[in-house]
């Protein structure tokens, strides 16, 4: 179950369209629904993402914890997922990024979010970044 900061995040989210107000006003923000890799049930987690053409792209930083984030794990077992921006959702299909794909695209993620180059800099292990591809 998602914490009280997240649950209140998230009834915000869909009750506004995506719009959030406070500190999370200008944000690029995406609620991924996912399936937890044991307990089989619907998990949902407000990220922040950035969208490039069809794809949107997420970083399992777990704000610079040396452990990937436990949604890393369900969409590793479960990739086919939902995301939300807004209006409804999009069924779509998480894949991690590796390689080129992957210094790719966390070139232009820490471009437009610098604290994730800050994580990465304080962690052992590689940061993973997810494509979410609509299906």
């Amino acid at each position: 179950m998602a914490n009280d900061y997240n649950s209140a995040l998230i009834e915000e989210f869909r009750a506004n369209n995506g719009k959030l107000g406070g500190r999370w006003a200008n944000s690029q923000l995406v609620l991924v629904n996912t399936i937890g890799a044991n307990s089989g049930q619907v998990r949902t987690i407000p990220l922040v993402h950035l969208q490039q053409k069809d794809r949107n792209y997420i970083v399992g930083s777990a704000a610079g914890s040396e452990k990937h984030p436990a949604w890393y794990h369900n969409l590793v077992a479960n990739p086919d997922i939902s995301y939300e921006l807004g209006d409804g959702p999009v069924e779509a299909r998480a894949t991690l990024t590796e390689g080129e794909e992957r210094a790719a695209a966390w070139t232009e993620i820490v471009a437009a979010f610098p604290f994730f180059g800050d994580y990465q800099d304080q962690v052992s292990r590689e940061i993973p970044v997810f494509v979410l591809t609509p299906r």
